[in-house]
């Protein structure tokens, strides 16, 4: 959006105006654009931390590190071949944490 530098600015007065008439029209626009929405329906989906979740079960296939595959001695988690950086006594470190 352009400014135009050579307009004449408003005081404080003005600008205080203006805001209040905005505020008055943004009232006026959330009251006509209220959504019903059903409580309930909502709540239903909604987790709270801590909840009681031991009645869930979850199931991941682990699978075991890979011929081309090690595990960062800096960070710990298991990266292809392609992500080594450096290797130094046994220690293998991935080209993040280098």
């Amino acid at each position: 959006m352009a400014t135009d530098y050579d307009a004449p600015r408003k005081t404080d007065e003005e600008l205080a105006e203006d805001s209040l008439e905005e505020l008055k029209a943004r009232r006026n626009d959330k009251a006509a654009s209220a959504v019903d929405v059903d409580e309930t329906e909502a709540a239903e989906n909604l987790e709270l931390p801590g909840a009681d979740l031991s009645s869930e079960s979850l199931t991941v296939r682990v699978l075991p590190r890979q011929e081309d595959e090690f595990t960062c001695s800096v960070c710990f988690l298991v990266h292809h071949r392609s992500q080594l950086a450096k290797e130094s006594k046994g220690l293998y470190t991935c080209t993040e944490c280098v």
